[in-house]
């Protein structure tokens, strides 16, 4: 999950939270019955809970993507290591063949040298 997600989680759950905390203390001094009062606080409290739920339920669902896309980068990544690493083995064999032919190039030279 990135910074942005991060940051959007917890704001909305603060705004939740705050939310929750602003209409329990209106209903706790509403001009009503205590019943009713409880009620519309059992109602609230459910339909926030909902809420969260749902909330949890799409980070959870983020997260699980996120992680899914960085298993996915990685392998590509390995992969790509992997045709680098053989692109560079190839090249150094091809270069270790090459200075082996020149040196028996040379050493052909000089053996033709010191029997003249």
């Amino acid at each position: 999950m990135d910074e942005n997600q991060k940051a959007t989680t917890v704001g909305a759950l603060m705004l939740m939270a705050g939310g929750l905390i602003g209409a329990g203390m209106g209903m706790l001094f509403a001009p009503q019955s205590g019943r009713k009062t409880r009620k519309q606080i059992g109602r609230y409290a459910k339909k926030v809970r909902n809420e969260t739920e749902a909330m949890i339920r799409d980070s959870a669902e983020a997260v699980s993507e996120a992680v899914e896309d960085l298993g996915e980068k990685t392998s590509d990544m390995l992969e790509q290591g992997g045709d680098v690493a053989e692109e560079w083995r190839k090249h150094l064999l091809d270069t270790m063949d090459h200075g082996q032919k020149s040196l028996d190039r040379r050493r052909k030279k000089l053996v033709d040298l010191w029997k003249s």
